[in-house]
């Protein structure tokens, strides 16, 4: 890590960070975040096993790719995030999102603050079967969402060696923690898999980035004292949220001064005179620095500032510290929150001074100073509303809700009906005076009021849904009573009676028609480790004409088998499970399968078994 790591300059794509290194191929990961969108959660599958992208809405409009990487995902990622933090919207979502439900599980802090921890544990392994698997962890200050915020980001590669080693240990304390702070019942397969990475990342022997001669990890929110940094000389902080205990804590750990604090207008706002006077310098992010030139301006809640930086300056070192926490009580005082944080230590001359990180030099070249008294502080009867509707949020996605879905044939064979079932107590929504529910699938079209059978414990009919859109995802929508302030959120709730053959019938929606499928075979049969063709597939460049023609003569079609059987990589298997899931779907239309390849499958299928040769 050189000076010029936290140049503004300096980006680093989220789909480079997850792809694998060349020569290897992703086999598993956990990642946790306190919120994310279903859009971005469905992109990151295709940048962990197939390909990355320039931005997420590139990887959006490939859905073959999408439903392909959710495939190659499947029992191999867990992604953890505070529960009812999932974004929504009022449109129906891509049937795509339902596949997430094996990806996503939803979480809450243990002190009853917020899981707010971004991190992703990862682990390749080489595409030729020789060697050590490479291990990585990202450690970050975004969420898996959208937002365009200004963010920081650390990754780190190693190999698991055959001792655990010390440093490692608040990661695996964290990752080991997460299935039992999971809101409804962990399946088995996904709590091996985050058992089985925490324990890998114990044992992993990390690369240091330049100038950094030291590192260590620590968690906040599990148990014991809360980690604070260690006094200093002289400090800087970066904090996009902030109170007046956490600011003066951190003020408090600087013998000589705190010499910068940049924050948001809004949070910089609502502190006390007397506590932004601890800092020699109050900045905020300069608005021209929101968006690239050219941009349109976006929500205010998806850009401004989001990165967590404290710099130390003791002695003759520097001590940079990266994560998720703000300067907030429950992130560092009362350890309510759960946060994570790596901080790298080297020497100033090497790592850099305050001013050369955040200065004129640094990031502070995109800020300008704080002008006290140039935004209002926020109402209390605004901070009451929002604290109404977190309360609110957090009983629902808490609450012991669940699904129930059944076959009803009353508008047509292949629909089923949805009902919503809340504990059989009810739960109390006070000051909240409207609440509308409906399955993302299906958008505000379907919504149904849900305050009265949620308050009195009693079963709603949701309605009847397309089996491709029977889904555990429901948008819910809340308006608080004094003020009319509204959120609208998602949450996955436990499911009882998801047909088995439901995943099938979301793969024959995308797969629908003789090109489709000719395009998807493409990208099955792409190599694996090979982004680029399989990112040419997936736009389907090539895979017209030359396919096309391929279904009138067998040779190239079987050439493409016989070498997939030859490099033994999985590729035989994926085309037997798109063959198996389009054959247990029964929905209505046109077979997308040509009848030249299943009888051409057929034959090589029953060659294999003949003569003992499988994958």
């Amino acid at each position: 890590m050189s000076r010029t790591t936290l140049d503004p300059e300096n980006r680093l794509l989220y789909g480079d960070s997850l792809q694998a290194p060349p020569g290897y191929r992703f086999d598993a990961g956990v990642a946790t975040t306190f919120s994310l969108d279903f859009e971005t959660a469905l992109a990151v599958p295709v940048s962990l096993a197939l390909f990355a992208a320039d931005n997420r809405d590139e990887i959006l409009q490939h859905p073959i790719a999408l439903l392909e990487g959710a495939e190659r995902i499947s029992g191999r990622l867990a992604v953890f995030a505070e529960a009812g933090q999932i974004h929504a919207g009022l449109a129906q979502q891509s049937r795509l999102c339902s596949l997430l439900e094996k990806v996503i599980v939803e979480v809450q802090a243990p002190g009853e603050g917020s899981f707010h921890p971004k991190i992703w544990a990862l682990r390749f392994k080489p595409l030729d079967e020789e060697g050590d698997d490479l291990l990585r962890v990202l450690v970050l200050s975004r969420n898996l969402t959208r937002d365009r915020s200004w963010d920081i980001a650390v990754r780190l590669d190693g190999r698991r060696t055959r001792q655990p080693k010390a440093q490692n240990r608040p990661l695996y304390a964290l990752l080991s923690a997460l299935p039992d702070l999971a809101v409804s019942p962990v399946p088995d397969e996904q709590r091996a898999l985050t058992m089985e990475l925490a324990e890998d990342m114990r044992f992993a022997d990390w690369a240091l980035p330049d100038a950094c001669e030291k590192f260590e990890f620590a968690v906040n929110g599990l148990a014991g004292r809360p980690w604070q940094p260690p006094e200093c000389t002289r400090i800087g902080v970066v904090s996009p949220f902030c109170d007046d205990d956490a600011l003066s804590m951190l003020a408090g750990k600087a013998r000589r001064s705190a010499e910068i604090l940049i924050s948001r207008p809004d949070q910089l706002a609502c502190i006390a005179a007397e506590t932004l006077e601890d800092f020699e310098h109050v900045a905020v992010l300069d608005e021209m620095a929101e968006r690239e030139d050219g941009e349109e301006a976006v929500s205010s809640a998806l850009e401004g500032l989001h990165a967590k930086i404290i710099v130390a300056e003791h002695s003759w070192d520097t001590r940079l510290t990266l994560g998720s926490g703000n300067a907030t009580t429950p992130a560092f005082i009362s350890g309510r929150n759960v946060e994570f944080f790596i901080t790298f230590t080297g020497k100033t001359s090497k790592l850099g001074s305050i001013e050369t990180i955040l200065g004129e030099n640094g990031f502070g070249r995109l800020t300008r100073a704080f002008i006290p008294g140039e935004l209002a502080a926020a109402e209390a009867s605004e901070r009451a509303a929002e604290r109404v509707l977190l309360i609110a949020r957090r009983a629902l996605a808490r609450g012991g809700i669940s699904i129930r879905c059944e076959a009803d044939a009353t508008e047509g064979p292949g629909n089923w009906r949805m009902w919503l079932v809340p504990p059989a107590g009810g739960i109390a929504l006070a000051d909240i005076n409207r609440v509308r529910v409906w399955p993302i699938t299906r958008g505000e079209g379907h919504a149904k009021d849900a305050q009265a059978s949620l308050e009195a414990g009693a079963a709603l009919d949701l309605g009847v849904v397309p089996l491709a859109d029977v889904t555990r995802f429901l948008a819910i929508e809340m308006k608080e009573r004094a003020t009319g302030q509204s959120i609208l959120f998602s949450t996955g709730l436990p499911i009882e009676g998801l047909p088995a053959e439901r995943d099938a019938a979301i793969m024959r929606s995308v797969i629908n028609d003789r090109k489709t499928f000719l395009r998807y075979l493409r990208l099955l049969l792409t190599a694996l480790g090979d982004p680029f063709a399989a990112a040419l597939a997936a736009d389907g460049g090539g895979s017209g004409a030359g396919w096309a023609m391929a279904m009138a003569d067998d040779e190239p079609l079987l050439e493409e088998l016989v070498r997939a059987l030859c490099a033994k990589d999985g590729r035989l298997n994926a085309v037997d499970r798109l063959m198996t899931r389009l054959a247990e779907s029964k929905t209505e239309g046109a077979d997308p399968i040509p009848e030249e390849f299943r009888v051409l499958w057929q034959t090589f299928r029953a060659v294999l078994e003949e003569s003992g040769h499988g994958e």
